[in-house]
């Protein structure tokens, strides 16, 4: 994997799989249950809860390894990304498209996700359950915009 990757999947919220999603600094992605302070772990002013992020490749090393298939829906991240490490971003400045992020933490996976899916996707996805990131400015996230680390000034 590189330092660039590439945006596969979009999900926000009920709506499910999307295109295109507008971000909104601080808060979120529009209509996305944790900008609408809605989410299953939501408090208000914490951070790393507006966007989430998961690697197609830790789903897809879920179904190789274990025979678990996670869809990218159920994974319950926004964004599915393919050819970057997301667990490298920690602590950084990204870019999703034309929005700007910071990594917070990690997102593991969680009983409450295994309770919504199926026994062993804890297990299953330790190490690689995703980012979770701050959104520091507007724009708009599209499938098949590159992710990548913004350049220290």
């Amino acid at each position: 994997m590189s330092a660039t990757g590439t945006v596969v999947g979009i999900y926000v919220g009920p709506a499910g799989m999307v295109e295109r999603v507008r971000a909104h600094a601080g808060r979120g992605l529009e209509g996305d249950r944790y900008l609408e302070g809605s989410g299953f772990f939501y408090l208000p002013d914490k951070t790393g809860q507006a966007l989430t992020l998961v690697e197609a490749e830790a789903l897809e090393a879920l179904a190789n390894e274990t025979g678990l298939v996670l869809s990218p829906a159920d994974a319950r991240r926004n964004v599915v990304t393919r050819g970057i490490r997301l667990n490298e971003l920690v602590g950084k400045r990204f870019r999703v498209g034309d929005v700007e992020c910071y990594g917070q933490r990690l997102c593991p996976p969680c009983a409450h996700l295994e309770e919504l899916t199926q026994p062993g996707v804890l297990r299953g996805l330790v190490d690689r359950g995703g980012l979770r990131a701050d959104i520091l400015g507007d724009g708009e996230i599209a499938l098949g915009a590159p992710v990548e680390v913004v350049a220290a000034p």
